[in-house]
């Protein structure tokens, strides 16, 4: 019911089915409500990772005019491979969330400029709700986790105190 329902609000985010379902009329019934893939239990994370990336993928628009430099994004050690739905911290992948991916591009796109609380919820979650401020900045908060050798101290999104977040140029 809920892919159904996500289908009908936006369909082109990505449906993944994590289940321990393994009946062949299941995967099938998954598949024919919406599903883009269907994962079943036990999994790694490593191959969930892998299909979200798949997924992400192939609902992101084609631009054609697009060159092989635009498609990547370098701030100190940090690369963001817009093409690939991937981001990098010196080389080694960043394993983010859906959310935590958005986030970050949303501040990459928009380096030393600083991003509202409002702006930013309405990039990655298409609506503003005063509500979703605290969401936010718990998800900012992992997501710093993640790419600041020292989150007391970032190097790269720096906090706006009851304004907004910056992407700083490294």
């Amino acid at each position: 019911t809920l892919a159904q329902e996500i289908r009908a609000l936006n369909p082109d985010i990505p449906v993944i089915f994590l289940t321990a379902k393994t009946m062949k009329e299941d995967i099938l019934e998954g598949f024919n409500i919406g599903a883009d893939d269907y994962l079943t239990k036990p999994f790694s994370i490593d191959e969930f990772l892998a299909r979200l990336r798949v997924a992400l993928r192939r609902n992101k628009p084609e631009d054609n005019n697009a060159s092989a430099q635009d498609a990547l994004y370098q701030n100190g050690d940090l690369t963001i491979d817009y093409a690939g739905g991937c981001a990098y911290m010196a080389d080694e992948e960043i394993h983010l969330t859906p959310i935590e991916y958005k986030l970050l591009c949303v501040l990459a796109k928009n380096t030393g400029r600083v991003l509202t609380h409002n702006y930013i919820l309405k990039e990655v979650w298409g609506r503003v709700m005063a509500a979703d401020i605290p969401s936010l900045r718990v998800f900012m908060a992992s997501l710093r986790k993640k790419i600041e050798k020292d989150p007391s101290d970032p190097q790269y999104i720096q906090t706006h105190i009851g304004v907004g977040y910056r992407m700083i140029r490294r």
